[in-house]
């Protein structure tokens, strides 16, 4: 244990004597410093009891001096050497300690400076060690935390007990675990994760055992990259599974059965929420944590976008707190809500219907009825893409070479419902130019806009082309 100012002077067989009225302070000793140095001040770092026999302190300023420096470096005391150069304490000396509030003590000549030294620096060794003791008691303490199968939450709790603070872990910016609610006077220490994702331990002001806090940091880095490995891996396999659902490839009694060893119930009605991130942020969906209420529900990564199967009644709450989730993490996110089924059909259904749903382009999009152009353009079996190309590349071209804005005319048409005059007063046109243009369609890509066939064949093309741009 430390040694105090106190416990030096009563310790046995040192035989020093006390003087003067200054207060002994309760801080433990650093070191013992022996100096004959007029002004020892830039030699000392405070907290130490310096030891001198005043070789060079002859004259009332010397000793004045002296004692200011040695106050002046924060020192705990002077003990003072005599039976050499000075039988006793110099009064001047004891005068300007006292007014200083410098504690002075009298080290006789038989008792030689090492003593005192060797006194402190045992001290010092012992209050190491149990330091040391402590701090490897408290690593196992943690390590076996983590290990009990309880996770971070049992290692926070264990390492709030140990710094006898509480603490608390964000990640992306939302609570993990806190054993309080923290405010700004928390210290916050980052944790590398090698992930970005902003996380941070805050303890409570004030703490103990500060050495443990490093430790506990390498455990939760380690802990959450072993966690965000495991989820990536998890919804990579559980994507591959949803994909192949959701296109078709697996279907009736063996879908349902390997959706139930996925954790997915396709006998409980459910809905898929569906988020898709920018384009910079895509790779950051594999390994994202969710809050706890979302523990629960399985995740999958699908078509670049994290799927969530969810309970069919509590899909719009847990859609608005998904997306508040992600803003404050600073995503740039969209949640799509798909519709309530049960069967692998109806996770096909619900995962098509929050796809077409984010769309819409809000934070949180409702489920709206498919259409059979949806599904067809959802289908990967048909050849879309080429058909689209082949019906629209010859007016693309065309409208690249002589500036005839046919695409644009093309789509007003199928949208204002193949009406002319609304074609020409939507575009500031005459109706014969409409008409004319819509013959030049009709002959470069052999659909005419004014048959009902050729009409849905050419407004296919167009949505596929809106969808791949």
């Amino acid at each position: 244990m430390s040694i105090t100012l106190s416990d030096l002077l009563a310790a046995r067989g040192l035989e020093l004597t006390r003087h003067g009225t200054s207060a002994l302070s309760d801080d433990p000793i650093q070191w013992v410093a022996v100096t004959e140095l007029e002004d020892p001040a830039p030699f000392l770092g405070g907290g130490e009891v310096v030891l001198t026999t005043g070789l060079r302190h002859r004259s009332t300023a010397a000793q004045r001096r002296f004692v200011e420096s040695v106050k002046r470096a924060g020192a705990l005391g002077i003990g003072f050497g005599t039976g050499l150069s000075h039988d006793t304490v110099p009064v001047p000396l004891l005068a300007e300690a006292d007014r200083l509030g410098v504690p002075v003590f009298e080290v006789p000549y038989s008792t030689p400076f090492m003593a005192l030294g060797k006194l402190v620096a045992d001290s010092l060794s012992a209050d190491h060690l149990t330091q040391l003791h402590q701090l490897l008691s408290a690593h196992q303490v943690l390590a076996e935390a983590l290990l009990s199968g309880k996770g971070l939450p049992r290692l926070l709790a264990e390492l709030a007990h140990l710094v006898k603070a509480d603490v608390a872990l964000f990640q992306y910016g939302a609570p993990v675990f806190a054993t309080s609610e923290p405010d700004a006077s928390w210290r916050r220490i980052p944790v590398p994760t090698g992930l970005r994702d902003r996380c941070t331990l805050a303890i409570a002001e004030p703490s103990v055992q500060p050495d443990i806090v490093a430790y506990a940091q390498s455990l939760i880095g380690v802990e959450l990259s072993n966690q965000a490995a495991r989820r990536a891996s998890s919804r990579a396999v559980t994507g591959q599974l949803v994909g192949d659902v959701v296109n078709g490839l697996l279907t009736g009694q063996e879908a349902a059965a390997r959706l139930q060893a996925a954790g997915i119930d396709a006998d409980r009605r459910q809905s898929v929420l569906l988020v898709e991130v920018a384009s910079g942020q895509i790779r950051t969906l594999p390994a994202l944590p969710l809050p706890t209420e979302f523990s629960g529900f399985p995740s999958a990564i699908h078509d670049k976008r994290l799927a969530l199967m969810v309970s069919a009644a509590e899909a719009g709450g847990l859609a608005s707190r998904l997306s508040a989730y992600l803003f404050d993490a600073g995503l740039t996110a969209k949640v799509g809500i798909g519709g309530s089924y049960t069967e692998p059909a109806g996770l096909r259904w619900s995962f098509y219907e929050a796809r077409e749903a984010l769309r819409n382009g809000a934070p949180v999009n409702e489920p709206e009825r498919l259409n059979l152009t949806s599904l067809l353009m959802a289908s990967r079996d048909v050849p879309l893409t080429d058909l689209a190309a082949e019906a629209l590349d010859p007016l693309a071209a065309f409208d690249t070479k002589h500036g005839a804005h046919l695409i644009p005319t093309l789509d007003a048409y199928l949208l204002l419902n193949g009406s002319v005059a609304a074609v020409a007063a939507d575009l500031g046109l005459h109706r014969n130019t409409v008409r004319y243009r819509l013959a030049q369609i009709a002959e470069l890509t052999g659909y005419d806009p004014t048959v009902t066939a050729d009409r849905v064949h050419l407004y296919l093309a167009l949505n596929v082309r809106r969808l791949g741009s």
